[in-house]
């Protein structure tokens, strides 16, 4: 089957061993893609499970300053206008949920109840772009 060339002898590969090599590469790549996607999924669900729970804990930390000031206490770190006291919960490194709410007796109107970001935020103009020269 192999021939013969000046003592020399050469391996027979035929379309079908070209074939199964070709289709075992194809299916290596394919696996370490799977793989590699699954790894980053995990992550990003790893991430967003973290950032749900600093917001529940945020927003029990507000609720209970709400229910303070709805009896009566002004917990440290609210300040108040009039009826209308301000706070904030941090709820990560870069975010703290802000709450206004106005407060009458027993009732109370929640006037902002929103999560901002407290991370520093810098322009970036490093763009070196074809002005038409």
């Amino acid at each position: 089957m192999n021939k013969e060339k000046n003592g020399f002898r050469f391996p027979v590969m035929g379309v079908s061993s070209l074939l199964i090599i070709f289709s075992v590469l194809c299916l290596t790549v394919f696996a370490i893609l799977s793989v590699s996607t699954a790894s980053a999924g995990s992550r990003l669900s790893e991430k967003a499970a973290q950032s749900v729970t600093d917001y529940y804990a945020a927003d029990s930390r507000a609720e209970k300053t709400i229910a303070a000031l709805r009896s009566g206490e002004i917990p440290e770190g609210v300040s108040a206008d009039g009826d209308i006291y301000s706070f904030t919960c941090p709820a990560s490194d870069t975010l703290e949920l802000q709450v206004k709410v106005r407060i009458s007796g027993t009732d109370y109107e929640v006037l902002q109840w929103q999560m901002v970001s407290t991370a520093g935020w810098q322009n970036d103009e490093s763009l070196n772009l074809w002005d038409g020269n």
